[in-house]
């Protein structure tokens, strides 16, 4: 189902910038459609639009209320009905990248179904996906993998699809996760997908294709995240990727959510993360490291980058501050 646009992004009570991760991926690959925000008292995310009540966001001609949101277990937040039912009633549609279902929600239910509105929830595949086969298919595939869970996989795997078309190359973002559907407008959200069939539902979403081209495919969790790892593994096996870039965020002493899990060494997770991916393409290589600088200054950040290439011998960029393009430059190496 098509999204009616402008958005507006409904951030909650999000406790933190990263927690708003959703609404932040959709503000900054597509601007244009992004109008305003809405916060409930407390919330400590920020996306530096206006912030909108519902009323004024109806006034604005808002079409949609983006639930931009990326909360530990995928729930409607407390507080968060009162708006979002004010919401329908003053004609917008509601959208959700959560696990629980926006019509589970009897409140929110009853007032679409009242006033004709739509409830999309982007997080439910609305097909099946058969076992993967585990055959090799034509065309090439970059997968972007991580030291932990949202430290930048999305937004490398959206920059190196752009860095690549600038420079003449086929090549395709294939969304796996609930803000990466919202930017490219389809794709399959792994993590809601039945363990059993994620590496076919990758195989479905990245098919055969033709030599040159190229599927850039955004990946998910880390193979360190005790609370992600499978959806990692899926992904590895059903990309048969010919191509992995690790990303890293350098700030993190723990896995996001776990304090009793320190984050990986680089180069023990891109070894792993390889030896996973050769189960079904042997020729898989790493062709790099996206780190995110976000947390650094600019001397620091060149001296991480700088001191991680000596270490692993590979291209380390941040795709904000220095862009992907020797990334890409390794695809042809």
């Amino acid at each position: 189902m098509a999204l009616r646009t402008p958005y507006l992004m409904f951030l909650g009570d999000a406790p933190d910038q990263l927690a708003a991760k959703t609404a932040a991926g959709i503000a900054y690959w597509r601007p244009e459609m992004s109008r305003g925000q809405f916060r409930l008292p407390g919330c400590r995310a920020d996306l530096g639009l206006p912030d909108m009540t519902i009323e004024a966001a109806a006034a604005a001609g808002i079409g949609t209320v983006i639930i931009g949101v990326a909360n530990r277990g995928g729930f409607l937040g407390e507080g968060w009905e009162v708006p979002l039912v004010e919401a329908l009633e003053r004609g917008m549609d509601l959208a959700s990248g959560l696990h629980r279902r926006l019509g589970e929600v009897p409140a929110l239910r009853d007032a679409a179904a009242r006033r004709g509105r739509n409830l999309i929830d982007v997080r439910h595949p609305t097909r099946d996906f058969a076992v993967a086969s585990g055959v090799k298919r034509p065309g090439k595939r970059l997968l972007t993998v991580g030291t932990d869970c949202s430290c930048g996989k999305m937004f490398t795997a959206l920059a190196l699809e752009r860095e690549m078309r600038s420079r003449g190359l086929d090549a395709e973002f294939r969304a796996t996760g609930q803000t990466g559907i919202f930017i490219a407008g389809d794709g399959v959200s792994i993590d809601a997908v039945v363990a059993d069939f994620i590496p076919g539902a990758v195989e479905w979403l990245s098919p055969a294709a033709d030599p040159d081209h190229w599927d850039v495919i955004e990946g998910q969790g880390s193979l360190f995240h005790a609370s992600y790892a499978g959806v990692s593994l899926g992904l590895l096996h059903g990309a048969q990727p010919d191509a992995l870039v690790m990303c890293h965020e350098p700030t993190r002493t723990h896995m996001r959510g776990l304090r009793h899990f320190p984050v990986p060494d680089l180069a023990l997770c891109i070894e792993r993360n390889l030896e996973a991916a050769r189960l079904t393409n042997p020729a898989v290589r790493c062709i790099g490291v996206s780190v995110n600088t976000d947390a650094l200054d600019l001397g620091a950040a060149r001296d991480f980058l700088r001191r991680t290439e000596d270490v692993l011998r590979l291209p380390c960029t941040d795709p904000v501050r220095t862009g992907v393009g020797p990334l890409v430059d390794r695809l042809s190496g």
